[in-house]
């Protein structure tokens, strides 16, 4: 399932996706695993969550997100949920992009039964209405 915090700016989207994270962690036998643009919630997230900073890997753009996140899907099989903050921030595209790559995660995270969450900063009525089929909201 993919799930999307959407919500402006300073609406509090990061605190719930530490708070899910951390949950994730308390309640997965397998592993849960943060992408996160910048190494800022280093503190907040469990030590037992795999915190990972594109940065690092010069990861920029849906094409290269989607294929980092297909390759923590082949690489472990016990992966039972990723969290991405800052996706617009990863993803210069902004919604231009997001109806495709929402699409593509919702099939790669079936296919790995995998629960996805990204956190996007935008209006709520910016979103285009056809990614409510392929996604739940909150």
């Amino acid at each position: 399932m993919v799930t999307l915090l959407i919500g402006k700016k300073g609406t509090g989207k990061t605190k719930k996706l530490i708070e899910r994270a951390n949950a994730a962690v308390k309640a997965s036998a397998g592993n849960v695993v943060v992408i996160e643009k910048g190494a800022k919630l280093t503190y907040d997230v469990t030590h037992k969550a795999r915190l990972i900073d594109t940065d690092q890997y010069a990861i920029s753009g849906y094409d290269m997100l989607y294929g980092f996140i297909s390759g923590i899907c082949a690489g472990n099989y016990d992966v039972t949920d990723i969290l991405v903050d800052s996706t617009f921030k990863i993803c210069k595209d902004g919604v231009a992009g997001l109806e495709t790559f929402t699409t593509k995660i919702q099939n790669l995270s079936e296919a790995c039964s995998v629960n996805v969450v990204l956190l996007i900063s935008a209006d709520e009525a910016d979103i285009p209405a056809s990614i409510n089929a392929v996604c739940e909201k909150v």
